[in-house]
């Protein structure tokens, strides 16, 4: 999902991903707002290493990152954003929060839902979306892509404010 996000900021600002820079897909948008958009190359549980790596380079401050993740204990299209706290059991999370030497970082979880009760959980976030959720996930693309830019010119708090709690399906 946060690879999503990012592809539809990049999309909003002309800009592409393309550039491998220190372990991570990268692109500067300047429009609507200017922001690093960087989708690491490691495996989401070593993500860690590529988010400190960009952050040391560029010398962006823990308090402007936004940390994206999807998250199967949301239902699917829920958004949650935090300024920092408890991985919830998200090993991306923990990566990151490892190599920051911190846990208090701004994150975005984006819903998708715990899937079939039988199937390996990680098989199911790892898994396509079914047709039938095509329509929501572009939904909750579309918002955390908004999300993201009102971090970039408002901060978590607003975000937080505009986007967590409610029902999926209704919450703006």
């Amino acid at each position: 999902m946060g690879f999503l996000v990012i592809d539809e900021a990049a999309r909003r600002a002309g800009v592409s991903c393309d550039r491998e820079v220190l372990g991570s897909l990268v692109g500067k948008a300047h429009a609507p707002v200017p922001m690093l958009l960087a989708k690491p190359l490691t495996f989401m549980n070593l993500s860690g290493q590529a988010v400190r790596a960009l952050a040391d380079f560029h010398k962006v401050d823990v308090a402007d990152l936004l940390v994206i993740a999807d998250d199967a204990n949301l239902p699917l299209g829920r958004l949650r954003a935090r300024p920092g706290g408890s991985s919830g059991g998200h090993n991306g999370f923990k990566s990151v929060a490892r190599h920051l030497g911190t846990d208090q970082f701004p994150r975005l979880r984006i819903g998708v839902g715990r899937g079939d009760g039988r199937l390996d959980l990680a098989d199911h976030v790892l898994a396509r979306f079914d047709a039938d959720e095509a329509a929501e996930v572009e939904r909750m693309t579309t918002r955390a892509a908004d999300a993201l830019e009102m971090f970039v010119t408002s901060g978590i708090e607003a975000v937080m404010n505009g986007y967590n709690g409610g029902d999926p399906a209704t919450s703006e």
